[in-house]
């Protein structure tokens, strides 16, 4: 069969404008998929640390709720601050989230003359995550079976008796100066740069005391190297049921956690920051989550937006009160 150039020519345009249709066709979901939201939740510590995991385990909840990818950005640097201030000056649209801890969201404010953040005017609460106490933690050569005998041994021999925390300015450095306010004792401060050379010196009985966490310290306290006097938290950690509380040892009131929770910029619409609170406590419920954290240690939270604001708002102000009397130093 023979054709005429013009016809040619049509058949010729056709096939090319088909080809175009199916291409474009083809592009629509590439498209779609390149203009998909992303969610990040930046942790403000290197990987591999409580933080990280629970972000991630977070993450994988989260994809899956929110029909869209979530991913784990750390930003670690200055004790969380750095990863703070990044999502701080993020565009608040609910894609740019922040796990954030009691260091970078409550004790920074005070401790930090030029934090380039404000912890309470900057974010948006979401919601408190996980909660953990502190544990007042001892080596066996110190004679104080109690924590009454601990303050009074360090009573008796004041700055004799010295306690080691992973840096200046760490919930563990300034718990030890809330317990040295509340009770009493004289105490000096050692800092290192993180829990390792806390733990190595304790164990080895260059230092007699820290004020550590819980994760941290259990196989040591376990394996008999440290003994436990007393945790921070109002009420007993079901890891360590026979050892009291500080509040319930002569100081009510004494309460002192280390903690992390989800924050968004300031400025993220309301129904946004309502939804991601919802959806977090629903995911903390799962058991992935519950079976993970809560055997080492965590008390598993999910709290409202509104609950969260005053936890932090007296967080904020609390901390700030033990810095300014104890007169503590960024490391």
């Amino acid at each position: 069969m023979k054709f005429s150039i013009s016809r040619r020519r049509s058949l010729r345009q056709l096939a090319a404008g088909a080809l175009a249709v199916k291409a474009g066709a083809a592009l629509v979901p590439l498209a779609a998929q390149a203009q998909s939201p992303i969610t990040r939740i930046v942790v403000p510590f290197p990987p591999g640390g409580s933080t990280d995991l629970l972000g991630r385990r977070l993450a994988e909840y989260l994809a899956t709720a929110l029909g869209h990818p979530v991913i784990v950005e750390n930003r670690a640097g200055a004790g969380g601050t750095v990863g703070a201030d990044y999502v701080a000056k993020a565009a608040p649209d609910g894609h740019t989230l922040l796990l954030g801890v009691t260091g970078s969201n409550a004790i920074a404010q005070s401790l930090y003359p030029n934090l380039p953040y404000h912890v309470l005017k900057d974010f948006a609460p979401v919601s408190m995550v996980v909660s953990a106490p502190l544990v007042v933690s001892v080596h066996p050569s110190v004679k104080a079976q109690t924590l009454a005998e601990f303050v009074a041994l360090a009573k008796a021999r004041p700055d004799a008796i010295s306690f080691g925390s992973a840096g200046n300015g760490t919930s563990m450095h300034l718990t030890g100066e809330m317990f040295k306010i509340a009770t009493g004792a004289g105490m000096v401060h050692v800092p290192y740069r993180g829990n390792g050379g806390v733990m190595s010196d304790l164990m080895g009985g260059q230092i007699e005391a820290t004020f550590g966490d819980l994760l941290v310290l259990q196989p040591h306290l376990e394996a008999g190297k440290m003994r436990a006097l007393a945790v921070t938290s109002l009420q007993r950690n079901p890891l360590l049921p026979h050892v009291p509380t500080v509040a319930e040892s002569g100081y009510p009131g004494f309460e002192a956690l280390s903690w992390q929770g989800v924050f968004a910029p300031a400025g993220t619409p309301p129904a946004v920051v309502q939804k991601l609170s919802a959806e977090i406590a629903r995911g903390l419920k799962s058991p992935a989550i519950q079976d993970y954290f809560a055997p080492r240690g965590f008390k598993v939270e999910g709290t409202t937006p509104q609950a969260f604001k005053a936890f932090v708002e007296a967080e904020t102000a609390k901390w700030s009160r033990i810095v300014k009397a104890s007169g503590a130093q960024p490391g």
